[in-house]
C-alpha cells in the first residue's frame, strides 16, 4: 500500500479544523450517548462507534453498558474493548446469526470520561434508534432510550440507499462529515485510554 501521509502543513490545518469542530460540538454531544456515523449507506458493512459518557462526579464509575440492536441494523461482530468483556444474545444461528443485544461488563470508566465500544453492522433504509442502558458503581442507571429531544435520547443512525444526486445529498454528506468530525475531534482532544471529557 502506498504512503498516503499528508504534508505537515496540511496535517496542521486539518488538525486545527477538526479540533475546532470538536470544541464546537463536544459540550452538547457528550451530554448523552451517541453512535457514529450518524448516516451510513444501507446494505453495506459499516464500523460503528458507541460513545457512552460518565456524567457522575467523584469516584462513581461506569461498570456496565447494555446495547439493544434495532431490527433495522444487522450487527455481525464486535471489536474488543480493552478492560471490558462482552456477552451477546443473537438472532438466528450459524453464519446467518446476528447480534441483538450486547452487555459489556468488567470495565471501569471514571467520572468525566467516555466508555467507547465499536461494532460492525449493516443498516437498512431509515432511521434506527439504538437503546443503551448504562449502569454505575453506585447502582444508578441511565437509560438512553428516549425520543429525540428528550432528556435521555437513544443514539440514532440513518441508513440511506445512495449518497448521489440533488441538493439533499449535500445535507446527508454534511451529516456524515459532522459525525466523522465529532469522532476525530474527540480523538484529537482526549488523551490516553481514559478519554477524559474535560
Amino acid at each position: 500500500m502506498s504512503d498516503r501521509t499528508l504534508p505537515r502543513g496540511v496535517r496542521g490545518v486539518v488538525g486545527l479544523a477538526v479540533a475546532a469542530v470538536g470544541l464546537a460540538v463536544a459540550p452538547a454531544a457528550l451530554a448523552h450517548a451517541q453512535v457514529s456515523p450518524a448516516v451510513a449507506k444501507s446494505g453495506a458493512s459499516q464500523e460503528y462507534t458507541l460513545l457512552v459518557p460518565n456524567e457522575k462526579s467523584g469516584g462513581t464509575t461506569i461498570t456496565q453498558v447494555e446495547m439493544d440492536v434495532p431490527d433495522g441494523v444487522a450487527v455481525f461482530s464486535l471489536e474488543e474493548a480493552p478492560g471490558w468483556s462482552a456477552q451477546v444474545e443473537t438472532n438466528g444461528s450459524g453464519e446467518e446469526a446476528t447480534i441483538r443485544r450486547v452487555t459489556w461488563s468488567g470495565g471501569s470508566t471514571a467520572a468525566g470520561q467516555l466508555a467507547v465500544f465499536r461494532f460492525v453492522g449493516v443498516p437498512s433504509d431509515g432511521t434506527h434508534a439504538i437503546d443503551v442502558k448504562e449502569t454505575y458503581s453506585d447502582g444508578s442507571v441511565a437509560e438512553w432510550t428516549g425520543a429525540e429531544g428528550s432528556d435521555e435520547p437513544a443514539p440514532r443512525t440513518e441508513g440511506v440507499s445512495s449518497f448521489g444526486g440533488g441538493s439533499s445529498t449535500l445535507g446527508i454528506v454534511a451529516l456524515a462529515v459532522a459525525g466523522v468530525a465529532l469522532v476525530l475531534g474527540l480523538v484529537a482532544l482526549l488523551t490516553g485510554r481514559g478519554r477524559s471529557l474535560t
